[in-house]
């Protein structure tokens, strides 16, 4: 599948990076960078789908919302957010990606980040998050 994607995070939980590994495989994202911290190493151009995957509480940190107000439509054209957090959280995160101008995939993946140093995914939580992903894409296409 040849779109131009990207999965970014901002967690220092090991899940994040085994979701960023699964995201690569099942749409064989082939460039170096598709798969990056947030800020990334190379901004974001012409990215028809970007996977967020952040962990948060009541409100972003200061280098995701500062990534995520700069996100706009040239940047990105969707964006989904996958969080390690509160409703709270994900709805700020949600309403600066709006107010920037990009458009978000209406819901939100919640998923447990457990602990900093677990990385994997239980079955129930890879085959959820396998079927989100599908529908994420075919809601943006």
């Amino acid at each position: 599948m040849a779109i131009k994607m990207r999965y970014l995070y901002a967690s220092g939980k090991k899940k994040f990076v085994t979701i960023g590994d699964m995201v690569k495989k099942k749409f064989e994202l082939t460039n170096n960078n598709a798969v990056d911290v947030i800020p990334p190493a190379y901004n974001c151009d012409k990215e028809r789908f970007v996977f967020i995957g952040i962990s948060v509480k009541d409100e972003p940190e200061n280098k995701v919302r500062l990534f995520c107000q700069q996100l706009d439509k040239t940047k990105a054209a969707y964006v989904a957010l996958i969080i390690d957090g509160n409703e709270k959280g994900a709805n700020a995160v949600k309403d600066i990606l709006v107010a920037a101008g990009t458009n978000v995939f209406p819901e939100i993946f919640f998923i447990k980040g457990g602990l900093p140093f677990l990385g994997n995914l239980k079955p129930e939580e890879t085959e959820a998050l396998d079927k989100w992903l599908d529908k994420a894409v075919a809601y943006m296409n």
